[in-house]
């Protein structure tokens, strides 16, 4: 068997060669070319634990055309399989696909009626380089696999351009994804691709999507022309965007859901020095929905630092400035999440040293004993140094709260003191209903003085939850029916007015209880649900959670 490595075989109407690839298949040893006559092949390769190559005769057009069948066009399971130049024609069930195989592709044309063009999974390496796919339902899968995409384009795609999930690392250069019904690029599950230099345009979702705890790193790309924001991160997501171009998407052209941690760097930065993570801040500030107010009110904060920076590397006399704020709105209007972002900001622009986050409420400030609270509120004040101390309810530490009056007095007065004392190491920020904030500045004589701003959150839009309820949907790769928007809208209107009204908060309720619902459907249906019928969440759940 070893003198048969590196054979070559002939597939064509010539005398001689092998009629069908399916016959040069099992003759072939491993190690084998086959080389492939112009013409078109009714046909489907499977092989499994096998090394071969398939390849065309002198640059002849070949087709491997699967039309109608329920099998992929080719499939390879373990081994290796080398495709050049070969046309590929997927019917019911896509084109090509890779299982824990290696598979490399050069200058292949891709199309199938259903299914994807490329479908590669498991450990097997792959290097696909300069094909081009047309007309699939996806265009390229790749899960938990490592390996190449690169020169390649994708179009004219009913579903997502590429998918990289379930841990995969692959690197994709160069590729242009255009014409998608919905994302150019999906990642969910871990994957962690590099994207460089690619351009995904014309998609009817996203540019690109990450979800699922993923970490891409997107260089130098180009997004426009898309239905969705151009890229988007969901909760628990990072990884790095820099120096891409984003135009003509749906704003804010980079959105990042609360608890997305991505590094974003503007193409003007991106080649060294700058204030490349003030930029990315900036950008995650932007991707929140609504809040024009605030948004404008922290970007007016950051130029006037910025501007300070400058006078005082000029030699120029800058005043001193206090960067304890008071972020007054209802519950569920965004504001620790900018909090967060406050301090991260504060530390970009060298203002603090470290940008860390630490929340308390009055029980962690509040003693037992007379004493005992001013004990605590330093401590606690000391381990915000550095950072953001954000006070939530504050209002709840003035003797007008009512119980235990004297010791939230007690850590009123500490506050105003260390506040002045450590103004330049510490940003303080205390939020609460703005009726009763006004009551909270009263409880010392010294403590308006001490907060630079107040901050107004004013409550969300019902097409604004409709937003948020958007992107939640869209982080848990759920899809929302359309005819559900006008249900959500009633439901928010109607709730606006409620004394009780939570904006974010009750959205999250409401996206929950839609969940629950299509659970209980799901199990009513008797059998295993269709991935579709998971992912999609329909005017009766949204129904049945907004009557709860």
């Amino acid at each position: 068997m070893l003198g048969q490595a590196g054979r070559t075989l002939l597939v064509g109407s010539r005398p001689g060669a092998y009629p069908t690839i399916g016959e040069a298949l099992r003759d072939a040893p491993d190690g084998a070319v086959i080389r492939i006559a112009e013409g078109t092949y009714p046909e489907t390769i499977e092989l499994a634990g096998r090394r071969l190559t398939l390849a065309t005769a002198d640059g002849a057009r070949v087709v491997v055309d699967a039309a109608g069948a329920d099998r992929p066009a080719v499939r390879v399971v373990g081994g290796s399989l080398t495709l050049q130049g070969i046309e590929v024609h997927g019917g019911g069930a896509g084109g090509v696909s890779a299982d824990g195989a290696e598979l490399v592709m050069y200058r292949c044309t891709l199309t199938t009626e259903r299914g994807s063009a490329i479908s590669v999974r498991g450990a097997g390496p792959f290097d696909v380089s300069k094909c081009a796919i047309t007309s699939a339902e996806q265009g390229v899968v790749i899960e938990g696999s490592s390996g190449r995409l690169e020169d390649t384009t994708i179009d004219d795609v009913t579903g997502d351009g590429i998918i990289v999930g379930m841990g995969a690392d692959p690197v994709i250069r160069d590729c242009v994804v255009t014409g998608c019904g919905l994302r150019g690029l999906y990642v969910y599950q871990y994957g962690r691709p590099v994207v460089e230099g690619c351009e995904f345009a014309h998609t009817g979702a996203e540019g690109i999507a990450v979800a699922h705890h993923s970490a891409p790193e997107i260089r130098r790309c180009t997004i426009h022309d898309a239905r969705g924001v151009g890229i988007a991160f969901a909760p628990g997501c990072q990884g790095t965007v820099e120096a891409c171009k984003l135009d003509n998407t749906a704003q804010p052209a980079i959105a990042l859901a609360d608890g997305a941690t991505p590094t974003v760097i503007s193409a003007a930065d991106a080649s060294g020095a700058g204030d490349h993570e003030l930029d990315g801040l900036l950008a995650e500030l932007d991707g929140m929905i609504g809040l024009p107010g605030v948004k404008a009110e922290v970007r007016a904060l950051v130029d006037e630092l910025q501007v300070n920076d400058w006078r005082r590397k000029a030699g120029l006399p800058v005043g001193a400035a206090s960067h304890h704020l008071i972020f007054a709105g209802a519950p569920g209007t965004g504001k620790t999440t900018v909090a967060r972002t406050y301090g991260k900001l504060l530390k970009a622009l060298g203002v603090l040293p470290r940008g860390q986050f630490h929340e308390v409420s009055r029980r962690d400030l509040v003693g037992q004993y007379i004493g005992h609270t001013a004990e605590k509120t330093a401590l606690v004040f000391e381990q915000a140094k550095g950072g953001v101390l954000f006070i939530d309810e504050a209002y709840t530490l003035s003797r007008s709260a009512g119980s235990g009056g004297d010791f939230g007095q007690e850590a009123i007065d500490t506050l105003v003191k260390l506040m002045e004392d450590h103004r330049d190491e510490v940003a303080v920020i205390v939020a609460g209903y703005t009726g009763e904030m006004v009551d909270f500045l009263a409880a010392n004589p010294g403590l308006a003085s001490r907060f630079a701003k107040t901050v107004e959150f004013e409550n969300y839009s019902p097409t604004e939850l409709l937003g948020i309820i958007g992107r939640m949907v869209a982080g848990g790769d759920y899809r929302l029916d359309p005819a559900a928007d006008p249900v959500l809208v009633a439901y928010f209107e109607r709730i606006a007015d409620d004394p009780n009204f939570g904006n974010a908060r009750d959205a999250r309720r409401l996206f929950e209880g839609m969940r629950k619902a299509q659970s209980q459907r799901l199990r009513g249906l008797g059998r295993m649900p269709s991935t579709d019928e998971l992912r999609g969440l329909l005017v009766p759940d949204v129904q049945a959670a907004a009557a709860r």
